[in-house]
């Protein structure tokens, strides 16, 4: 199965970037913000809202994909 990065804002707290990030990764959405606000704090914050920004604008939404939360297994 192929992985897609995506925004989930039906798990998201603001737009679902940190969500899909977290997704794709396989690990806990508050650990991906955390780690966002460390390293935002640590460049001063202005780059890593530009990056959010960014972020917001160019991934696509999951509904968009086409994808939903039941995983199909195909095993016959």
């Amino acid at each position: 199965m192929k992985k897609r990065l995506y925004k989930d804002k039906s798990t998201g707290i603001l737009a679902g970037v940190c969500s899909g990030i977290a997704q794709y990764f396989d690990t806990d959405a508050s650990i991906v913000r955390i780690l966002y606000v460390v390293l935002s704090v640590i460049s001063a914050a202005f780059p890593g809202i530009i990056v959010y920004i960014l972020l917001i604008i160019i991934m696509p939404e999951k509904s968009s994909l086409g994808f939903t939360d039941y995983k199909i297994n195909d095993d016959k």
